[in-house]
């Protein structure tokens, strides 16, 4: 027998493009897609005219049909294994070919024939241009989309006509649009502009700055009509105060927008250039202090971060909930790296977080932060660690300088700030040099007080224009102002073998030689009111014999804002923990 064999439903849905899911995402079930099977079937048999009745009722047939709109929910229905191509890799060797980009829409600026899109991945952005022979229906799509919306755009990759675009970071190619997909929908309306995000500092501050002397000379004003005898007096104020309300209301020529607003939409904030390039660097910075002491033979651990006590002592530890008792979020990893030593890994880092309940509300204070924490055996002077230190930061300087050129210069164009500058080997001070230096230049600070901010921060001023270096090691601290396990000063027991670490004035890390001998660091713990049994497990590490050693702990986040000069730590934060902020 002979016949044509007749068609499975399944075929039948392949052959007329039945989905296997609706507009809204979710999967049709088999009888909804016989339905939709049939309409196709019917829509099918149409007389031939239907569309020539379309046009004499005024209805443009659409010429683009098939090659823009809304792609179905991306649920991992199928994969076709489509090339999409990245825009950073895009250049001139590539006009002529065919590109496909899935992207952010960063801008559209429609020109009525003209619609051009900026497309962003990242930091990397390129030009879009939809025009003639796409269809009024497909140009009205795009003219709809929402700014920062995820679409894919297909084209041939050209040379702009009229020279570089000047607006995108590739700017000698650009994309004729011949389909655009909308992949997932921005809302319309945006809590904050990137545009206003992304404006430099300097602008804003002095902005904020004029409207600030503004508002005190109109306050002058008031205070001055309230006291006003005569009407002359006060029309000639009323006058002057209308003048200035129309000078701040021109003065306000930007949108400025706060810490807190950047913060309670972080997402968005993250999106800017300069902040894909902060984040791209303190990647960096991790890496690089990896990759130094990878090479150094230093071991990798990962410290508990629950601890039944506090490990630096004093009052600035989190309590958590543990079971039927409580715990301790780690104020650092510190007991744990010296009895790594102890248990003979010789040289130890780690990278993890850090938890600090200090109640400082300032631009370089989180209760959260990234430790980049490292011990190591010393043979005869903690100097030894010193000098490893100091190869490591010079290491992590260079390496900036070299594989993050381009993000710098990002960084910069919105917070401008000079070059960090340093020296090798690393300048190094001891504690009685910097009281010297503070008091040559008219402060008369005590010889065993600690500094404060402002006092650290000029004390770096002095180094810079002394030495001429934005980074010094102080060493040789007063022994009363370090923790307990730091080992005091063989030929001074006021001072003790350790050392702190500053950028552009401000300190970065602390560290120190530390007491393994089980009996002088009871005695130590005991002077500073820390109690001996709290700690019975890290005291007994030490009495089984122990390996003179050293090490230190670095705050990632002060690394980057101060190398990179941003006005605040919880911008070099991903997601910040202060006293006021859990969220987002």
């Amino acid at each position: 027998m002979s016949g044509k064999q007749s068609k499975t439903v399944e075929e039948e849905f392949i052959e007329f493009n039945i989905p296997e899911v609706g507009p809204d995402g979710k999967e049709l079930t088999k009888t909804a897609r016989k339905k939709l099977l049939a309409k196709a079937k019917k829509d099918a048999k149409r007389p031939q005219q239907t569309q020539q009745q379309s046009k004499q009722k005024g209805e443009a047939v659409d010429s683009s049909a098939g090659n823009y709109g809304t792609l179905p929910l991306i649920r991992s229905q199928e994969r076709t294994n489509k090339k999409f191509s990245r825009v950073q890799t895009l250049n001139a060797s590539n006009v002529g070919e065919t590109v496909r980009i899935r992207a952010r829409l960063s801008a559209l600026r429609d020109q009525n024939r003209f619609i051009f899109l900026t497309l962003r991945q990242q930091s990397a952005s390129i030009q879009a241009i939809s025009m003639k022979p796409n269809s009024n229906q497909m140009m009205n799509f795009i003219r709809k989309l929402s700014v920062e919306s995820i679409i894919d755009v297909e084209g041939t990759l050209a040379s702009p006509e009229k020279g570089p675009v000047t607006s995108t970071t590739q700017q000698e190619v650009e994309i004729h649009v011949s389909a655009l997909w909308l992949v997932n929908s921005s809302l319309p309306e945006l809590p904050i502009q990137l545009e206003d995000a992304e404006r430099p500092y300097p602008l804003i501050a002095a902005q904020k700055k004029e409207i600030k002397s503004i508002k005190l000379e109109i306050e002058n004003l008031q205070k001055k009509f309230a006291n006003a005898q005569t009407d002359e007096e006060k029309n000639a104020i009323k006058t002057e105060i209308s003048l200035l309300e129309k000078k701040k209301a021109d003065a306000q020529k930007y949108v400025i927008i706060g810490k807190a607003t950047r913060l309670d939409n972080r997402v968005l904030d993250l999106r800017t250039l300069a902040n894909q390039a902060i984040f791209r660097i303190s990647g960096g910075v991790a890496t690089l202090f990896r990759e130094f002491l990878t090479k150094e033979n230093f071991v990798e651990i990962h410290t508990p971060k629950l601890l039944g006590t506090a490990s630096e002592g004093g009052a600035d530890v989190f309590r958590v909930s543990y079971f039927n008792g409580s715990a301790c979020l780690a104020q650092s990893p510190q007991l744990y790296k010296q009895m790594c030593i102890s248990a003979d890994f010789d040289r130890v880092w780690e990278i993890g977080p850090v938890f600090r309940a200090e109640k400082s509300q300032t631009r370089r204070h989180l209760t959260e932060f990234i430790g980049l924490d490292l011990e190591m055996a010393i043979y005869e002077h903690y100097h030894e660690v010193l000098d490893l230190f100091d190869a490591l930061f010079v290491f992590i300087f260079d390496g900036i300088k070299e594989r993050f050129a381009h993000e710098l210069e990002v960084v910069r164009k919105q917070y401008p700030t000079p070059a960090f500058e340093y020296h090798r080997p690393s300048l190094r001070l001891k504690w009685p040099e910097a009281i010297a230096l503070l008091r040559e230049n008219g402060i008369n600070w005590g010889d065993l007080d600690d500094f404060d901010t402002p006092t650290e921060v000029r004390l770096g001023e002095l180094v810079k224009a002394k030495y001429g270096t934005d980074f010094y090691m102080l060493d040789r601290f007063p022994l009363h102002i370090r923790p307990f396990y730091t080992m005091p000063a063989p030929d001074d027991p006021v001072y003790s073998n350790s050392y702190d670490f500053f950028m552009r004035g401000q300190e970065i890390l602390s560290g120190a030689q530390r007491i393994h001998d089980p009996e002088l660091l009871v005695q130590r713990a005991i002077e500073k009111e820390v109690d001996p049994v709290t700690l019975k497990d890290y005291v007994n590490s030490f009495k089984y014999g122990a390996y003179p050693h050293g090490g230190g702990g670095i705050g990632l986040e002060r690394v980057v804002m101060l190398y990179l000069g941003v006005p605040n730590i919880q911008y070099t934060s991903l997601f910040p923990r202060t006293m006021v902020r859990l969220t987002p």
